[in-house]
């Protein structure tokens, strides 16, 4: 058995209590957050009203016994939450983005790496089946020679949070680090190259702009294109829109090598291959379907991803596994996320040399 607590009760912290759940040999005895109606929220969610529930990420590891930690707290508190953590044994998934600056993100690796043992950034979107499935045949060869890879998110504006404290680039590191982590991600797996440069064109056009915050308005960019080149010569671009909430998909992923064009649509979870023929030739296009796990599903809001991950994760605290996502795979996806954000306010080509990478 697993003695979970999890630190930040609010909506991720919810989405991995339902997740729990579904594993028989996980158990959450501990909840940390010093918002009394997240605690309360995240009781009912677990079914158990008595769950243990401390203020401080300090006291709940005074007071519970346990073998791992989620951490999924406001993206601005993880260096806060990681700290005492850092000086124990136990497990930890740390949410994405890792931290919201570079200082945070490299202090959280370097901990991570003098201390050893499993802890985890978590990535969800490695882990939706269709993704999944379309990244293990880009790396098994089904497009030949990588040369080009895009990503398209179309979706909804980001969601009510605690004190809506997702609204300002302070709090989340920027859209680029808040959301587009995950896609940098991906794109630094699929690729197998480090980045070079990265440029994006980005703005604040339609979400958010009617609310003030003391007088503030909202500074997270709600739309961008990002080119990003690498060092093994490939190039990868992410189309995001925040105000696309009618797409039939909400992402889309696009592989093309020397040999074939390999696409991907989340949620309908069609696999698409479309092999070089040549010019006029007959087209050769293949389809499959990838499917999720319906209790995946009904557990979370990331297809399926927080059940895959949690089940990768419960494997490398048995140690019947690997870490599958490090804590310089998530140092790696801020500072892109970073070099995106410094790109889309400064309108220039941003090397990764300048952040040291």
């Amino acid at each position: 058995m697993v003695r979970f607590g999890i630190v930040g009760a609010g909506m991720m912290g919810r989405e991995h209590i339902r997740n729990l759940h579904l594993f028989p040999q996980a158990r959450l005895v501990a909840l940390a957050d010093p918002v009394a109606d997240s605690i309360e929220r995240a009781r009912r969610t677990a079914g158990d009203p008595e769950l243990a529930a401390f203020e401080t990420v300090e006291a709940m590891l005074a007071g519970a016994e346990l073998d791992a930690v989620i951490v999924s707290s406001p993206n601005y508190l993880h260096r806060q939450a990681l700290a005492p953590l850092f000086d124990t044994d136990l497990a930890v998934l740390c949410e994405k983005p890792l931290c919201t600056t570079l200082e945070d993100a490299r202090w959280a690796a370097d901990q991570a790496a003098a201390r050893g043992g499993v802890f985890w950034t978590g990535m969800e979107y490695r882990f939706m089946p269709p993704a999944a499935a379309f990244i293990q045949e880009v790396k098994g060869g089904a497009v030949g020679r990588l040369l080009m890879l895009s990503i398209r998110e179309h979706r909804f504006p980001f969601l009510e949070k605690v004190g809506d404290w997702n609204r300002f680039a302070r709090n989340t590191g920027g859209t680029m680090v808040e959301k587009c982590c995950h896609f940098f991600d991906l794109m630094r797996l699929i690729v197998g190259a480090e980045p070079a440069r990265v440029f994006c064109s980005g703005g604040v056009d339609v979400n958010h702009l009617d609310e003030r915050y003391d007088g503030e308005t909202p500074d997270i960019i709600d739309n961008s294109y990002t080119v990003v080149d690498f060092h093994g010569g490939q190039r990868a671009m992410l189309d995001l829109s925040m105000f696309a909430e009618g797409s039939q998909n909400q992402e889309e992923l696009a592989a093309v090598g020397d040999a074939a064009k390999l696409e991907v649509f989340i949620p309908d979870g069609r696999l698409v291959s479309s092999p070089r023929v040549g010019f006029r030739n007959p087209k050769l296009v293949s389809e499959r379907h990838v499917t999720v796990d319906p209790a995946a599903l009904v557990a979370g809001t990331h297809e399926g991803a927080t059940y895959y991950q949690l089940e990768a994760f419960l494997r490398a605290v048995a140690g019947e596994g690997p870490v599958m996502v490090t804590a310089d795979d998530g140092l790696r996806a801020v500072a892109m996320g970073l070099a995106a954000e410094i790109s889309a306010r400064e309108h220039r080509v941003v090397a990764m040399s300048e952040l040291a990478f």
